[in-house]
């Protein structure tokens, strides 16, 4: 029986059609890397951005209006510029003020290196919107669940991560789950600063092979499959946490 590589070679040879990562152990493996590097990108965006959204929704709603400024500032900021201008200007604005560290060669090196910095501005890119998402529903929380828990003796604090927030996530999870899935898809834009995720080493191999039409469309494909998979995840843990009852107006 033909081998999966022996059939992809035999394609290219009567077709044209080079799709390497499948018969080039090489080039497969450095495709797979690839795939992973996106994944981990993704994964670490989405939690960091999850943890910005929840503490910002929070401070919304402190006393002291400087933090509420601050929040409000960052917001408009992140919301109202392109993420990729966000990418360039914390790698290379806010990268050139980081101090350097000396390696065992005796070079300099940068304390953060350029996927460390897509992992920063993606998260504050999507943290921005969990933020007003987050708010959106804690507000829809009635204000009585509030005042219930505030009556047991639950401090604000306390009152809204045993409280409010269980209830805010599960009513505002589909847009949620909007914002995550763009940010999933806005990995994309590391190739900008050279982070070797899917994109990344789809040019790579392209530029080696010059099989731009068959690497596009691997590409095309593997996006589709890693927000296909992620979209069928999130909406398993939108329909288990439902609010019976609830219908978003």
């Amino acid at each position: 029986m033909e081998s999966i590589q022996a059939w992809f070679r035999r394609l290219y040879d009567e077709t044209g059609i080079n799709l390497t990562i499948f018969y080039d152990p090489w080039d497969g493996l450095k495709y797979l890397k690839g795939i992973g590097l996106t994944l981990e990108l993704a994964v670490l965006s989405v939690l960091l951005s999850l943890v910005v959204g929840v503490v910002g929704a929070w401070l919304q709603g402190v006393r002291f209006a400087p933090l509420r400024w601050l929040v409000y500032g960052y917001i408009q900021f992140f919301r109202n510029t392109p993420p990729l201008a966000q990418l360039y200007f914390f790698y290379f604005g806010l990268g050139a003020l980081v101090p350097t560290t000396t390696n065992a060669f005796g070079q300099a090196e940068p304390i953060l290196n350029n996927f460390q910095w897509a992992v920063i501005a993606l998260s504050f890119f999507a943290g921005a919107f969990n933020v007003e998402i987050f708010r959106s529903g804690i507000e829809a929380v009635p204000h009585a669940t509030v005042e219930a828990a505030r009556a047991l003796g639950y401090s604000r604090l306390k009152s809204y991560i045993h409280v409010v927030l269980p209830l805010a996530l599960r009513i505002c999870l589909p847009s949620l789950n909007n914002n995550l899935v763009n940010l999933v898809k806005t990995t994309a834009i590391a190739y900008a600063i050279a982070v070797p995720e899917a994109l990344y080493v789809a040019n790579q191999l392209w530029s080696d092979n010059l099989n731009v039409p068959e690497m596009m469309n691997v590409v095309l494909v593997t996006y589709l499959t890693l927000v296909g998979l992620f979209v069928f995840g999130v909406s398993r843990i939108e329909r288990a946490l439902h609010v019976p009852g609830y219908t978003p107006s």
